[in-house]
């Protein structure tokens, strides 16, 4: 299986393309502010072929460049159908800064902008894109419409989860931004992300990637779970 992923623009969000290996059909994963350079350079390097682009969730820094990808290759964006209205204005639908800071760091028109084919999911949905299976987790609590990306384990493969900004390497997305919960992420953190398998590599929205054995026994948000005390929601970060 063929997994790129770099941290794209000034938030160093973490963008992926993923496929079954070099020549095969690839999904985008959150393609963030400066990544359509990246995107382009994993595509052409490896003679690939995007079928789509999956989105985490709708925040700014995830979805900057998902016009001009989706766009340019002519592919859905898959998105929570709770996070759905955050593609119809990215900018103004940010919290990170005002509209017109935004639209001045924008390298091109279409960035910034609605894909012209925007496509929903919802808790229930599993995704068979490009050869790919994947399950869609909902998990609420950085967004309404969060969720994390799931693709079992394969031959010598282990699971794999696309984790957005639910959990991090050591901490967690924070909950205090517009369409926050910190109820609903606790809940996400106890039914979705504290039953997946030890051995579940997390690729996260920011930062390094980790393991689900990793999160449970170092990850202070975690630690309610196991009967301790967890810290407060973070109130920094992404």
């Amino acid at each position: 299986m063929l997994i790129a992923g770099f941290p794209a623009g000034s938030f160093g969000t973490n963008c992926y393309v993923v496929a079954n290996g070099p020549g095969e059909p690839c999904l985008i994963v959150d393609p963030g502010q400066a990544s359509i350079d990246g995107v382009l350079q994993i595509v052409q390097e490896n003679k690939l072929a995007p079928a789509a682009v999956l989105l985490t969730h709708g925040h700014i820094d995830h979805i900057w460049c998902v016009a001009p990808v989706s766009d340019r290759f002519g592919i859905p964006a898959f998105i929570h159908a709770d996070d759905r209205y955050r593609l119809e204005d990215p900018a103004g639908n940010s919290m990170f800064a005002s509209r017109e800071k935004l639209l001045s760091m924008t390298k091109g028109a279409l960035e910034l902008t609605e894909p012209d084919d925007v496509r929903v999911f919802d808790e229930t949905s599993s995704l068979d894109i490009a050869g790919i299976q994947l399950s869609v987790r909902h998990a609420p609590g950085h967004t309404e419409g969060s969720v994390v990306f799931e693709r079992a384990a394969s031959g010598d493969i282990p699971p794999i989860m696309w984790s957005g900004d639910v959990l991090f390497a050591g901490s967690i997305g924070r909950t205090d931004l517009p369409g926050g919960d910190s109820e609903a992420m606790r809940s996400s953190l106890r039914t979705v992300i504290w039953p997946a398998p030890d051995d579940m590599v997390v690729l996260p929205g920011h930062g390094e990637q980790t393991t689900i054995a990793a999160e449970r026994s170092a990850n202070p948000y975690l630690r309610e779970f196991f009967g301790g005390t967890a810290p407060a929601m973070p109130t920094r970060g992404m």
